[in-house]
């Protein structure tokens, strides 16, 4: 085996362990971090049959909806790649040009709060959950084509009340740190009902 096939195989195994560890990494983000063409990773990707991160999110996604009983399936904003009902949860969100201002290509912030509100509403394990309060900061602007990983942590449950931390990151930067007061419903109950 010569020296170039024994550096292809070894890059290979690396970029397997990378793609494990961070399954949202990019193409262009693994070719900077090994030195190479972006068509490199391309065809490491292909020879060792890894799809590429959109399809690896959308993966991860469909096996993580089916646990959210608050939202259907359509009505979390991004892609939820992680949930652990009552305790955190994980969404990525792919920013594009009909979410921004077309003058300065800006996301506009109701889809940044859309992402956050929804994330913490699918940590409530009950068939109705409604966001009770919401208080939110935006640390930055966000530019077409960023990719948003949320995380959620739900702080304190009393009851049917969950409050849920929120912080939204881009390229490590975070974007939105928000508090949610999100109440369990049961169904054919209304808020005068809520404790």
């Amino acid at each position: 085996m010569g020296k170039r096939t024994q550096r292809r195989k070894a890059r290979q195994a690396e970029l397997l362990q990378k793609i494990e560890a961070d399954p949202f990494l990019t193409d262009q983000e693994l070719a900077d971090s090994f030195g190479v063409s972006v068509q490199t990773i391309r065809l490491d990707r292909m020879q060792l049959s890894v799809p590429e991160v959109r399809e690896r999110i959308k993966s991860v996604a469909q096996q993580t909806a089916t646990k959210v009983r608050s939202l259907g399936e359509t009505e979390v904003m991004g892609e939820l790649l992680d949930l652990e009902l009552g305790q955190r949860a994980i969404s990525v969100l792919e920013t594009t040009g009909q979410m921004a201002f077309a003058r300065s290509g800006i996301v506009r912030g109701h889809h940044l709060f859309a992402q956050a509100n929804s994330l913490a509403i699918s940590l409530v394990d009950a068939p109705v959950a409604l966001t009770g309060t919401a208080t939110v900061r935006f640390c930055q602007p966000v530019k077409v084509g960023e990719r948003l990983v949320a995380k959620a942590q739900v702080i304190e449950k009393t009851k049917n009340k969950y409050t849920v931390e929120v912080r939204t990151k881009a390229k490590e930067q975070e974007i939105l740190v928000g508090t949610f007061v999100v109440f369990a419903m049961e169904e054919g109950k209304n808020d005068s009902d809520r404790n």
